[in-house]
């Protein structure tokens, strides 16, 4: 039997039941299948489960970057602090403010930025931060918000994969999204806890910025159409300002709702999953864990794992899949990507030359991160005997690829 043919085990999959297909039976009888009363509810739930004053939803988590870049005053030519080591959406949304990314290293535990490196790389032209819960776990605000606060500078959360995740804070946990920092940004793609096939959704404690998140995410329209629709009266709209077409629709509202009554659940058992994970691999050699600090509780999205050095990353992965196991590869790297490559982008090393063989020397541990990490299979119905079948397969399969 081939790979093509057999069962694969998957690296994700989404939780989804009959809760779900019932739930998006509302807007279909409705008529209202597009942005409307769904979508309101969604985002009064998500606000109350995040402690957030103000969420607002929208197509997904590359658009809630790019609104909330622009409402913090991104534009053309600013410069924007944030990680190379993220998915090529972080480094877009700033690209599409006509702003420059400045790559920070990140901390090989932990796959997020490292505090110390912040502040040389600010200059007169940064504008904001956009820091990573890489992997859904946390990264240190703690020590990230003070050097913000001393410059003026206002500091954006990626969160698109730490729904459920949480920090200590002032001694109480809270959930990532509160928001800690400014704005906290989520996505709801199938790799996700929660997920409403894709969707995303943007917290803030700024009610300012958060009607401007709902203007622009309707094309700049000043009237909604709930309002409209409710109205005894004639109304007109105008578009005070060009927006984008950013809606989430009723639908996947509806699928949202229940998904977000699911996340404690499923984060219970993504962290028992992760314990069997970190308990079993802890006696392969030369193999890298990731490390929960203290402060945190990741909701363990995904499990990362470094291979052991001279382990060739993709022979693994190659054995694995042999062995019906899929895997991905570390997290990437955008300033190793073509479309980032030739764009202005810097370090925070100022006089760094990007130029030279093997990429930036400042960013070796992104590279390496990227080149010898990969991630497991880890999703709600994974068995404890297939984690316990991922676990042999990677035993062997670094064995032979060393």
């Amino acid at each position: 039997m081939t790979v093509a043919t057999r069962r694969m085990l998957p690296v994700a999959k989404p939780r989804i039941g009959e809760e779900e297909e019932i739930a998006v039976l509302g807007p279909l009888r409705s008529g209202w299948v597009t942005q409307g009363p769904e979508v309101q509810a969604f985002e009064r739930e998500f606000a109350e489960f995040v402690g957030a004053p103000h969420a607002c939803a929208v197509a997904n988590c590359t658009a809630a970057l790019h609104l909330a870049l622009l409402a913090v005053g991104v534009r053309p030519g600013d410069e924007v602090i944030t990680a190379s080591h993220s998915f090529i959406a972080t480094a877009n949304s700033i690209r599409y403010c006509g702003a420059v990314p400045v790559f920070l290293d990140i901390q090989p535990r932990t796959f997020n930025i490292d505090p110390p490196q912040i502040e040389r790389a600010i200059t007169a032209r940064t504008r904001a931060l956009l820091v990573v819960h890489q992997l859904g776990m946390p990264c240190d605000l703690s020590s990230i918000l003070p050097i913000a606060r001393r410059h003026g500078l206002p500091v954006i959360e990626d969160a698109a994969c730490a729904v459920g995740s949480e920090i200590r804070w002032h001694g109480e946990w809270q959930r990532i999204g509160r928001p800690h920092a400014d704005i906290a940004c989520f996505s709801f793609h199938p790799r996700k806890l929660l997920t409403t096939g894709d969707g995303g959704m943007l917290t803030t404690a700024n009610p300012e910025w958060d009607a401007r998140f709902r203007l622009i995410r309707q094309h700049g329209m000043t009237l909604t159409d709930t309002v409209r629709h409710r109205s005894d009266q004639v109304l007109f709209e105008s578009y005070s300002e060009v927006g984008y077409n950013y809606r989430l629709t009723d639908i996947q509202a509806a699928i949202g709702r229940v998904q977000l009554r699911r996340v404690p659940e499923i984060v219970a058992r993504r962290r028992e999953q992760a314990e069997c994970y970190l308990d079993w691999l802890a006696d392969v050699p030369g193999l890298g864990l990731p490390e929960e600090p203290d402060w945190a509780r990741t909701n363990w999205q995904s499990f990362c794992v470094r291979l052991p050095e001279g382990v060739d990353q993709r022979h693994v992965m190659e054995l694995m899949l042999a062995d019906g196991i899929s895997s991905r590869r570390g997290v990437m790297n955008a300033h190793r990507e073509p479309a980032h490559a030739q764009q202005p982008w810097r370090c925070a090393v100022r006089d760094c030359d990007r130029r030279q063989p093997g990429g930036c020397a400042h960013l070796s541990e992104s590279d390496a991160a990227q080149a010898r990490c990969i991630i497991l299979p880890l999703f709600h119905d994974l068995t404890e005997d297939e984690q316990s079948h991922v676990v042999s397969s990677l035993q062997h399969a670094c064995k032979v690829a060393g």
